[in-house]
C-alpha cells in the first residue's frame, strides 16, 4: 500500500555531475539547482493535463512476469 504524501519531502539527485534538489510535495514538484532559489516547479494537476489524462502505458514490472 503506498503512502499519503502530505508534506513536502526533499531529496538531493545528481544530474550530468550537477547536484540538484528535488522537492516534492501534494501540490507538485520543483527541481532546484543545488545553491540557487529559482527552479522549476510543475504541479501534478498540469502534469497530468498535459497527457490529456491518459498516462502512457509502461511495460509491465518484473513483479509481475
Amino acid at each position: 500500500m503506498a503512502t499519503k504524501l502530505d508534506k513536502t519531502i526533499r531529496r538531493e539527485i545528481e544530474i550530468d555531475g550537477e547536484p540538484f534538489t528535488i522537492a516534492i510535495s501534494p501540490e507538485g514538484f520543483r527541481l532546484t539547482k543545488k545553491r540557487f532559489r529559482s527552479g522549476v516547479a510543475l504541479s501534478w494537476k498540469s502534469l497530468w493535463g498535459r497527457h490529456g489524462g491518459e498516462a502512457p502505458s509502461l511495460p509491465d514490472s518484473p513483479e509481475k512476469q
